[in-house]
């Protein structure tokens, strides 16, 4: 039987747990040859222990362009291309919204803003006409807390409109 992706090559950011490793697992098993992205050696070698011959592990964060250029770079010279990239990388905490710092700010918008766009930015000289690109994000509910920013919430408001037709 044909696998699907038989001869193509997939990069997966964040594949070390979760959607990410699921995912390269599955793009191997379907005959792609991956290179998966992970910020920590131990959990970066598991996975591709997991995932199998396939695959090729390359420590990188996402946020870090200089890290981005390392991971493209190898790739390059590895494959040529790039016909499925799957932007998973992404994280940061949740904090009561009194507790919220700056440096908590700076963190998640690095890894689940500018990491996607610079993952994808620095990706398109290597992606082939009619590449897939994957835009992955997901959270897993966690129960409100007190004076947290989920538990903000909008108050509708009314406000006097004159009626119809009024002068005023």
């Amino acid at each position: 039987m044909a696998r699907k992706l038989e001869g193509k090559i997939a990069v997966v950011t964040g594949g070390t747990s979760g959607i990410g490793l699921a995912t390269a697992r599955q793009f191997a098993e379907e005959g792609a040859q991956v290179f998966v992205t992970g910020r920590r050696e131990a959990e970066l070698s598991s996975a591709v222990a997991a995932i199998g011959p396939n695959a090729t592990g390359i420590r990188a964060d996402s946020a870090s362009l200089a890290d981005l250029d390392r991971l493209y770079a190898r790739v390059k010279v590895e494959a040529g291309r790039i016909d499925v990239l799957f932007a998973n990388a992404g994280g940061g905490s949740f904090m009561p919204l009194g507790s919220i710092t700056e440096e908590q700010v700076d963190d998640t918008f690095s890894r689940n803003v500018k990491g996607v766009l610079f993952t994808v930015q620095k990706a398109l000289p290597l992606l082939v006409d009619g590449a897939s690109v994957i835009l992955a994000g997901s959270t897993r509910p966690a129960p409100a807390r007190p004076a947290s920013a989920s538990m903000v919430r909008p108050r509708p408001r009314s406000v006097p409109s004159p009626a119809i037709g009024s002068s005023t």
